[in-house]
Protein backbone atom coordinates (compact mmCIF):
# COMPACT_ATOMS: atom_id res chain seq x y z
CA UNK A 1 0.00 0.00 0.00
CA UNK A 2 2.96 2.48 0.90
CA UNK A 3 3.99 1.59 -2.55
CA UNK A 4 0.90 2.73 -4.17
CA UNK A 5 1.12 6.14 -1.82
CA UNK A 6 4.37 6.94 -3.11
CA UNK A 7 3.22 6.80 -6.84
CA UNK A 8 0.53 8.65 -6.33
CA UNK A 9 2.86 11.38 -4.58
CA UNK A 10 4.56 11.64 -8.02
CA UNK A 11 1.74 13.85 -9.86
CA UNK A 12 4.36 16.00 -11.59
CA UNK A 13 4.83 12.37 -13.89
CA UNK A 14 2.00 11.72 -16.13
CA UNK A 15 3.14 8.25 -16.22
CA UNK A 16 2.03 7.64 -12.65
CA UNK A 17 -1.66 7.07 -13.42
CA UNK A 18 -1.01 5.08 -16.05
CA UNK A 19 1.14 3.11 -14.00
CA UNK A 20 -1.25 2.73 -11.07
CA UNK A 21 -4.05 1.57 -13.78
CA UNK A 22 -1.85 -0.76 -15.23
CA UNK A 23 -0.89 -2.57 -11.90
CA UNK A 24 -4.78 -2.21 -11.32
CA UNK A 25 -5.50 -4.63 -14.42
CA UNK A 26 -6.30 -1.56 -17.26
CA UNK A 27 -5.02 -3.04 -20.50
CA UNK A 28 -5.62 0.60 -22.28
CA UNK A 29 -2.81 1.71 -19.41
CA UNK A 30 -0.63 -0.42 -20.25
CA UNK A 31 -0.85 0.00 -23.81
CA UNK A 32 -0.38 3.34 -23.28
CA UNK A 33 2.90 2.63 -21.67
CA UNK A 34 3.81 -0.17 -24.28
CA UNK A 35 3.25 2.66 -26.90
CA UNK A 36 5.69 5.43 -24.84
CA UNK A 37 8.51 3.15 -24.64
CA UNK A 38 8.35 0.38 -27.77
CA UNK A 39 10.12 2.62 -29.69
CA UNK A 40 13.52 2.97 -27.07
CA UNK A 41 12.96 -0.58 -25.90
CA UNK A 42 13.13 -2.03 -29.56
CA UNK A 43 16.36 0.40 -30.54
CA UNK A 44 18.12 -1.52 -27.57
CA UNK A 45 17.82 -4.51 -28.71
CA UNK A 46 18.44 -3.68 -32.12
CA UNK A 47 21.50 -2.56 -31.16
CA UNK A 48 22.73 -4.98 -29.15
CA UNK A 49 21.34 -8.09 -30.55
CA UNK A 50 22.52 -6.68 -34.28
CA UNK A 51 19.49 -8.69 -35.75
CA UNK A 52 16.22 -6.98 -35.86
CA UNK A 53 13.96 -9.90 -36.67
CA UNK A 54 15.13 -11.47 -33.18
CA UNK A 55 15.11 -7.49 -31.23
CA UNK A 56 11.49 -7.63 -32.32
CA UNK A 57 10.73 -11.38 -30.53
CA UNK A 58 12.96 -10.22 -27.68
CA UNK A 59 10.86 -6.75 -27.43
CA UNK A 60 8.17 -8.83 -27.91
CA UNK A 61 9.27 -10.85 -24.53
CA UNK A 62 10.13 -7.46 -22.46
CA UNK A 63 6.50 -6.15 -22.77
CA UNK A 64 5.04 -9.68 -21.96
CA UNK A 65 7.54 -10.03 -18.95
CA UNK A 66 6.66 -6.32 -17.54
CA UNK A 67 3.40 -7.00 -17.67
CA UNK A 68 3.79 -10.04 -15.49
CA UNK A 69 6.22 -8.11 -13.43
CA UNK A 70 4.53 -4.87 -12.91
CA UNK A 71 3.48 -5.43 -9.50
CA UNK A 72 7.25 -5.48 -8.39
CA UNK A 73 7.45 -1.82 -9.64
CA UNK A 74 7.86 0.04 -6.16
CA UNK A 75 8.17 3.46 -7.66
CA UNK A 76 11.23 4.22 -6.48
CA UNK A 77 12.73 5.08 -9.34
CA UNK A 78 11.44 5.99 -12.91
CA UNK A 79 9.22 3.80 -14.74
CA UNK A 80 11.19 4.03 -17.58
CA UNK A 81 14.57 2.96 -15.28
CA UNK A 82 12.83 -0.06 -14.46
CA UNK A 83 11.69 -1.28 -17.47
CA UNK A 84 15.29 -0.72 -19.50
CA UNK A 85 16.79 -2.69 -16.88
CA UNK A 86 14.44 -5.49 -17.01
CA UNK A 87 14.86 -4.94 -20.93
CA UNK A 88 18.59 -5.62 -20.61
CA UNK A 89 18.31 -8.20 -18.06
CA UNK A 90 16.24 -10.21 -21.07
CA UNK A 91 18.83 -9.12 -24.02
CA UNK A 92 21.64 -10.67 -21.95
CA UNK A 93 19.54 -13.64 -21.51
CA UNK A 94 18.92 -13.75 -25.34
CA UNK A 95 22.70 -13.65 -25.68
CA UNK A 96 23.34 -16.34 -23.62
CA UNK A 97 20.97 -18.80 -25.17
CA UNK A 98 22.99 -17.36 -28.92
CA UNK A 99 26.09 -18.57 -27.12
CA UNK A 100 24.76 -21.68 -26.07
CA UNK A 101 23.70 -22.87 -29.09
CA UNK A 102 26.49 -21.85 -31.26
CA UNK A 103 29.01 -23.16 -28.63
CA UNK A 104 28.66 -26.78 -30.76
CA UNK A 105 29.80 -24.61 -33.92
CA UNK A 106 31.72 -21.51 -33.81
CA UNK A 107 32.50 -21.43 -37.65
CA UNK A 108 28.59 -20.99 -38.01
CA UNK A 109 28.24 -18.75 -35.11
CA UNK A 110 31.41 -16.00 -36.45
CA UNK A 111 29.65 -16.49 -40.50
CA UNK A 112 26.14 -15.49 -38.35
CA UNK A 113 27.61 -12.81 -36.31
CA UNK A 114 29.34 -11.67 -39.43
CA UNK A 115 26.66 -10.96 -41.61
CA UNK A 116 24.83 -9.50 -38.59
CA UNK A 117 27.37 -6.59 -38.33
CA UNK A 118 27.23 -6.19 -41.63
CA UNK A 119 23.62 -6.10 -42.55
CA UNK A 120 23.08 -2.39 -43.23
CA UNK A 121 23.81 -1.49 -46.80
CA UNK A 122 27.37 0.52 -47.36
CA UNK A 123 26.85 3.31 -49.85
CA UNK A 124 29.27 4.74 -51.65
CA UNK A 125 31.90 3.18 -48.82
CA UNK A 126 30.23 5.50 -46.43
CA UNK A 127 30.00 4.22 -43.24
CA UNK A 128 27.13 5.11 -41.26
CA UNK A 129 27.07 5.45 -37.35
CA UNK A 130 24.64 2.46 -37.40
CA UNK A 131 26.89 0.30 -39.49
CA UNK A 132 29.88 1.24 -37.36
CA UNK A 133 28.30 0.61 -34.38
CA UNK A 134 27.27 -2.95 -35.48
CA UNK A 135 30.87 -3.85 -36.10
CA UNK A 136 32.19 -2.97 -33.30
CA UNK A 137 32.95 -6.85 -31.25
CA UNK A 138 30.12 -8.15 -28.93
CA UNK A 139 31.03 -6.77 -25.80
CA UNK A 140 32.35 -3.74 -26.79
CA UNK A 141 29.22 -2.93 -28.62
CA UNK A 142 26.53 -3.73 -25.86
CA UNK A 143 29.15 -1.53 -23.51
CA UNK A 144 29.15 1.56 -25.84
CA UNK A 145 25.21 0.89 -26.37
CA UNK A 146 24.44 0.32 -23.02
CA UNK A 147 26.76 3.53 -21.73
CA UNK A 148 26.42 6.14 -24.21
CA UNK A 149 23.14 5.35 -25.59
CA UNK A 150 20.67 3.99 -22.68
CA UNK A 151 22.88 5.98 -19.79
CA UNK A 152 23.73 3.34 -17.61
CA UNK A 153 26.37 3.46 -15.15
CA UNK A 154 29.53 1.82 -15.84
CA UNK A 155 28.69 0.37 -12.21
CA UNK A 156 25.33 -0.71 -13.43
CA UNK A 157 26.86 -2.47 -16.15
CA UNK A 158 29.69 -3.67 -14.85
CA UNK A 159 26.90 -5.85 -12.24
CA UNK A 160 24.84 -7.04 -15.17
CA UNK A 161 27.43 -8.34 -17.08
CA UNK A 162 29.35 -10.03 -14.01
CA UNK A 163 32.53 -8.05 -15.08
CA UNK A 164 34.84 -5.06 -13.51
CA UNK A 165 33.89 -1.76 -13.69
CA UNK A 166 37.46 -1.00 -14.96
CA UNK A 167 37.09 -3.52 -17.57
CA UNK A 168 33.52 -1.58 -18.83
CA UNK A 169 35.53 1.63 -18.66
CA UNK A 170 38.44 -0.16 -21.15
CA UNK A 171 36.22 -1.97 -23.65
CA UNK A 172 33.96 1.37 -23.70
CA UNK A 173 37.11 3.28 -24.00
CA UNK A 174 37.67 0.71 -27.15
CA UNK A 175 34.63 0.74 -28.58
CA UNK A 176 34.70 4.75 -29.61
CA UNK A 177 38.41 4.63 -30.49
CA UNK A 178 37.14 1.67 -32.89
CA UNK A 179 34.13 4.20 -33.77
CA UNK A 180 36.49 6.57 -34.46
CA UNK A 181 38.45 4.98 -36.82
CA UNK A 182 35.38 3.69 -38.73
CA UNK A 183 33.91 6.63 -39.06
CA UNK A 184 37.17 8.44 -40.94
CA UNK A 185 37.11 5.96 -43.83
Amino acid sequence: MATSQALMQKTDDPEDDLILQAKAGSHAAFEALYRIHLGRVYAICVRILSDRSRAEDVTQKIFIHAWIKLNSFRGDSRFSSWLYRLSVNLIFDELKLIEARDDQNIGKLQTVLFAASCSEPVRNLRLDLNSAIDSLPRQARIIFVLHDIVGFTHEEIADAMKLAAGTCKAQLSRARRLLREALKQ
